[in-house]
């Protein structure tokens, strides 16, 4: 049986312009949630505003950059003033980055840490009192590079990474305070964040991304992550190619490593 309803909740994603945030928009409004989307982009956020008053979604974006932490803490406290609560904080926005760590420039580590370990940080901290007061719930995207490691992509997985060790740590703490925390772990969905990937010198990459096994639809994976979110899951494998690295790599972990870099070296060759 569900353990949360969202209907009526207020509902905060970053990255809500993007591919999958989009489709995370559609699917908890449709569940009734009042949806709040955060993403830099100002043009794609008034677009998806626009879609959705021909919904029954209801739909708020501002747009802010998640790495700013001065104007994260400012929209929260707006969001809090303007709904009266906060119930779900979704950390979605990620960047990608697809080159051989001995050629790349530490700015682009730096700038992909920003965005999704720090990003996530921010938004967690700014929200977190909220949070604790609704009793409420935070679903952060990490991906198959947050439990295993991923070649041409050092900074992506340090990324991915962190944010496993920083949410499963914060989960006990907030045990008691009854605020429940999914990690949701995908594969290869079909979203912009690979298109807009950035090579060794923190331009767009131009080489083509290999991918494992088939591109899971942005609008399955946001509906899957609803139903883990209903049940209070902890950890979400989204999509069998994440399942299948998960327990490789666990109980095999010299033969995933092996197969992974044989896959992927053509993507910093």
């Amino acid at each position: 049986m569900p353990k949360r309803d969202f209907k009526n909740k207020v509902v905060i994603i970053t990255g809500a312009a993007g591919g999958l945030g989009r489709a995370l928009c559609r699917s908890f409004g449709e569940a009734g949630a009042l949806v709040v989307g955060i993403d830099k982009a100002a043009l794609e956020l008034e677009l998806l505003g626009r879609d959705f008053k021909q919904t029954p979604v209801n739909f708020t974006g501002y747009v802010a950059e998640v790495s700013d932490w001065d104007l994260t803490q400012k929209l929260a406290d707006k969001i809090l003033r303007q709904f009266g609560r906060i119930d779900l904080l979704i950390n979605n926005a990620g960047l990608s980055h697809r080159s051989r760590f001995a050629a790349t420039d530490i700015a682009v580590i730096r700038r992909v840490l920003e965005v999704n370990f720090f990003g996530a940080l921010n938004w967690t901290t700014a929200t977190l009192p909220a949070l604790i007061q609704s009793r409420g719930m935070i679903i952060t995207l990490s991906s198959v590079a947050g439990f295993s490691p991923l070649l041409g992509r050092t900074g992506y997985a340090a990324s991915k990474h962190a944010l496993h060790g920083f949410f499963e740590s914060l989960r006990p703490e907030l045990a008691a305070e009854g605020v429940a925390i999914l990690l949701v772990c995908p594969a290869f969905i079909d979203t912009p964040i690979n298109k807009n990937a950035l090579g060794a010198d923190g331009n767009p990459v131009q080489h083509e991304q290999v991918v494992v096994g088939r591109k899971l639809d942005p609008a399955v994976a946001a509906q899957r992550i609803l139903q883990a979110a209903r049940r209070e899951q902890k950890l979400l494998l989204l999509g069998k190619t994440s399942r299948l690295a998960y327990w490789l790599n666990r109980l095999a972990p010299r033969l995933y490593a092996a197969a992974m870099a044989r896959r992927l070296r053509a993507e910093i060759e």
